[in-house]
């Protein structure tokens, strides 16, 4: 980040993940150059564009959010749902409650799986045990995510879960006992399918 000019600015989530051409000899500062002024073009195109009623404050909220956006589905037409659960979640001053922000937090000692311990283990990007967003963005959102974050789905979901169907889609519930049978059909279906 220094040979970029932005000493002391954390990198994750700072370069637009995206299909960049470029000629031999392009150094390796100049392309994520590129990919970080591309970033900050795209923050700057979509934030004015926001949901008023969005409770995030800044740019930087919206690449955190967006960050575990992107961490949580691969699917296009879940990202604004995702969003939704999320910034409901934080009108609410409810925990995030994201995996994907635990195992950030894990860091190299992450192994594949999140166990209980994990889940209770404070760190600042646990947001099990932490209200709001964590301090940095934990992935490299794309402008998809990004435009989600910044203008979620309206709705009263409040949770979601992996459906185990294999397509990579979530079931999304309003309350707490909806969600916990949706999460006892999924954990049934990977005992079945492993």
């Amino acid at each position: 980040m220094g040979k970029l000019g932005l000493e002391g600015k954390h990198h994750e989530g700072r370069f637009l993940p995206e299909t960049y051409y470029y000629t031999s000899g392009t150094s390796d500062i100049e392309l994520l150059s590129r990919a970080y002024r591309l970033m900050q073009d795209t923050l700057s195109r979509l934030w004015p564009e926001r949901d008023p009623d969005t409770p995030l404050k800044t740019p930087d909220e919206a690449l955190t959010l967006a960050s575990i956006i992107e961490k949580e589905t691969g699917l296009d037409s879940e990202r604004p749902k995702i969003a939704g659960v999320f910034t409901r979640r934080l009108q609410k001053r409810m925990r995030l409650q994201s995996d994907p922000t635990v195992i950030y937090g894990i860091g190299p000692a992450y192994d594949g799986n999140i166990r209980k311990r994990d889940l209770s283990t404070d760190t600042p990007y646990n947001t099990y045990t932490r209200h709001g967003l964590p301090p940095t963005p934990i992935a490299m959102p794309g402008a998809a995510s990004i435009e989600a974050a910044l203008n979620p789905v309206s709705g009263s979901e409040l949770y979601f879960v992996a459906t185990g169907d294999g397509d990579g889609s979530h079931y999304f519930s309003d309350t707490i006992d909806e969600h916990n049978r949706a999460v006892q059909r999924y954990l049934a279906k990977l005992k079945v399918n492993p």
